[in-house]
């Protein structure tokens, strides 16, 4: 009997998968094989980013080419990477920055110290043979007005053209008259002294010479009862209306400044002041001992504040004038020989990358290459990413290398 039933319900259960199947038909397909897949392309593990038409041995390592299939493509395996809950990035102290793009402003601080302006210069020449009568009481350093006496000379020569010019006055020729005149002009008499002759009618032998404008005395060749030489220096004036500043700049950052751009400098004996001035001149010749080009400002000194001599410290802002990428500074991570970023890709996945560092401007650096605008690195937590990513044996492939169209066996 109870065969019976057990034999009863084997055929009702029979009979219902049949009827199962007739409803549902299904067709049952064998799990394919990789192997029977069709490839995307081959890389060398070692070097992910290097893709092949077709399997053999890699150029890079002494190994075999491993296949990449789509599912893999699909999940964005494409190069080996840390990945890290996005949950657990605050944990351990991950932070973003983005790869912006932008004009790169640098500032750079240097020190300078303060110069005579040469081209604000008097020279103070005889302009006839003749003899010292008087010296003023001045010495080398003294800061003088414009129109300030050195020295008192007699000159005989101009005593007897005066004489002859008085004489000639009485006659009433026109014509000899401005004759006498223009040789009076031609030995070398100041304008100012044959008007003081005319209006007084006697004859003016004593010239005081004066200074032609006011600044700081540098030189004075004269003494009391000298004879001087038609031509001989008796003194040198060096104006301080304005003073040039000095800067040595090192050769890297000198080929970015441009005549005219302001400097703002500060000095040590004038605490609390700053002082702009401009650019005046980029010396052509680079010093050989401390790779540096002189740098020549022009500061205003009308109060006469500036003392040729003095210490500066100063500020010099570098434009690039185009659009750069930057990343901030604390993003790189510097090797000795390569700089690297650990590049945030979706999913929580990190990988380092090569790039070619630029200038540096605080806390922004420029990158040349190895990154695009939109990007986001780690700017916190990235040796921690790089010591595990060199733990796993993940390295930033050298940069600059192609990506596609190589052949297995062709040089690298």
């Amino acid at each position: 009997m109870n065969n019976r039933i057990v034999a009863l319900l084997v055929l009702l259960g029979l009979g219902a998968g049949y009827g199962l199947a007739q409803l549902h038909p299904q067709t049952s397909v064998a799990p394919a094989s990789k192997d029977d897949k069709q490839a995307l392309y081959w890389y060398d593990p070692m070097y992910p980013q290097q893709k092949f038409d077709k399997p053999g041995k890699s150029p890079f390592m002494d190994m075999q080419l491993v296949p990449r299939y789509a599912e893999a493509e699909g999940a964005a395996a494409t190069m080996p990477a840390v990945q890290i809950d996005p949950r657990q990035t605050q944990n351990i102290g991950v932070r973003l920055a983005s790869v912006t793009r932008g004009v790169m402003t640098s500032t750079l601080d240097l020190s300078g110290i303060l110069a005579f302006n040469e081209r604000e210069v008097a020279v103070v020449q005889a302009r006839a043979a003749g003899f010292v009568e008087r010296v003023y009481a001045r010495a080398p350093g003294d800061v003088l007005k414009a129109g300030a006496p050195l020295a008192d000379l007699l000159i005989p020569e101009w005593a007897a053209a005066q004489e002859e010019f008085l004489a000639l006055r009485h006659s009433g020729d026109s014509g000899l008259i401005a004759a006498a005149r223009q040789r009076l002009r031609l030995s070398g008499m100041p304008t100012g002294l044959i008007q003081q002759m005319e209006r007084s009618g006697r004859v003016q032998s004593v010239l005081t010479v004066t200074s032609p404008l006011s600044g700081a005395l540098q030189t004075l060749e004269v003494r009391e009862g000298m004879t001087l030489a038609a031509g001989q220096t008796l003194a040198r004036i060096n104006g301080l209306d304005q003073v040039w500043l000095q800067i040595a700049v090192p050769e890297a950052q000198g080929a970015t400044l441009a005549v005219g751009q302001t400097v703002q400098s500060r000095f040590v004996g004038l605490p609390g002041k700053r002082v702009s001035g401009t650019v005046s001149a980029i010396l052509p010749a680079t010093a050989m001992d401390s790779r540096t080009v002189q740098v020549r400002v022009e500061l205003p000194n009308p109060d006469g504040t500036l003392r040729p001599g003095m210490t500066a410290q100063v500020r010099l802002a570098q434009t690039s004038g185009q659009a750069v990428l930057q990343v901030p500074s604390e993003a790189l991570i510097r090797t000795g020989k390569r700089v690297l970023v650990m590049l945030a890709e979706e999913g929580g996945h990190y990988r380092p990358v090569e790039v070619e560092a630029g200038a540096e401007n605080r806390d922004q650096t420029v990158i040349r290459s190895g990154l695009q605008e939109g990007q986001q690195v780690v700017a916190s937590g990235q040796f921690l990413l790089d010591s595990e990513a060199s733990l796993r044996g993940i390295t930033a492939p050298p940069s600059g290398m192609p990506e596609m169209g190589m052949q297995p066996g062709a040089q690298p």
